[in-house]
């Protein structure tokens, strides 16, 4: 197809293409598969976290990657974000609907990988 968000037909009716370059979908899915946007899912499954709580959580990740994997999963509406007033402002984030059904296979997909490795140590 000619330039523009490719759709294929399915019996549901149309589905995005992700492997063309103007596909809206392929940003989400490029931010929930990108180095930091797995691990930020699947910390948030288990509750809400604080910005700190989250970097804590998560070893390796510097504030900068994780404000800007937060951002970037805002605003494609996996994740929510809530910001108390006080001084300083505390700043919690939580899965939405959308983020939940996407991190359920993300969490399944660890377990099956951490079942198949070897017990740490042995």
């Amino acid at each position: 197809m000619p330039g523009g968000v490719q759709h294929r037909g399915t019996e549901g009716g149309s589905r995005y293409d992700v492997f063309h370059t103007d596909c809206p979908a392929r940003d989400v899915v490029d931010h929930v598969t990108s180095r930091w946007g797995v691990w930020v899912l699947i910390s948030l499954r288990g509750s809400e976290l604080r910005f700190f709580e989250l970097r804590e959580s998560i070893q390796g990740i510097s504030e900068k990657m994780l404000a800007q994997t937060l951002r970037a999963l805002v605003r494609d509406d996996l994740v929510w974000r809530k910001v108390e007033p006080t001084t300083p402002p505390q700043v919690t984030y939580g899965l939405t609907e959308f983020g939940r059904e996407v991190s359920e296979p993300l969490t399944e997909l660890f377990d099956r990988i951490t079942r198949r490795l070897s017990p740490v140590g042995g």
